[in-house]
């Protein structure tokens, strides 16, 4: 059985038995909350409930490494929509400790790509259409640098309200331990 045949055959009795009925909730963030984290594995449950979130809420916005690369791009995206179209009153940051995209070999992906038919003609055009794809793929140093890369990102950002808490975290992921990066009531405080 492949695991989209697996992931079918599931949900038809996850339907017929009215699972769906425990997860009920509305569009609207509960808690009134964004949290924008790391799509690890290891966060898929322990990111939201080590900070005491349920199912409804809050809405959870996720990428490799929680990292804002755009200013323009999906991630602030959804962040802005949460404010602004969602009802979220807050944002959380959170990054996690021991994460692939803090030692991301950029090299080692590109020889992975290549090793699955991507050439190195693909990657000139690439660069010649003013992308740097090595920059694209790069991951961080540090975690706590990151957060608060991605907090002034967005804090600075001509489309934020600058009264919106925003909270930076990093989360152990073999324990669910919170270090403390922002308080993001502290930053709000001073645009009042």
């Amino acid at each position: 059985m492949t695991l989209l045949d697996s992931i079918l055959s599931y949900n038809k009795e996850f339907v017929e038995n009215k699972e769906f009925e425990n997860y009920s909730t509305s569009k609207k963030p509960n808690k009134k909350a964004v949290l924008f984290t790391c799509m690890d594995t290891r966060l898929q449950d322990l990111g939201t409930k080590a900070l005491g979130f349920n199912n409804g809420d809050l809405k959870v916005v996720k990428n490799a490494g929680a990292i804002i690369t755009h200013p323009y791009g999906s991630t602030i995206k959804s962040l802005l929509v949460g404010i602004y179209a969602l009802g979220a009153e807050e944002i959380i940051i959170m990054a996690h400790k021991d994460c692939g995209m803090g030692s991301l070999d950029v090299n080692t992906v590109k020889d992975a790509m290549k090793e699955r038919g991507v050439t190195d003609e693909t990657f000139d055009i690439i660069k010649h259409s003013g992308v740097d794809v090595d920059n694209f793929l790069e991951g961080f140093e540090n975690a706590s640098d990151n957060v608060k890369h991605n907090i002034d990102m967005l804090y600075h950002h001509p489309l934020f309200d600058k009264k919106v808490p925003i909270h930076g975290l990093v989360i152990d992921p073999h324990t669910g331990e919170l270090e403390l990066i922002q308080d993001g009531y502290e930053l709000a405080e001073k645009n009042k």
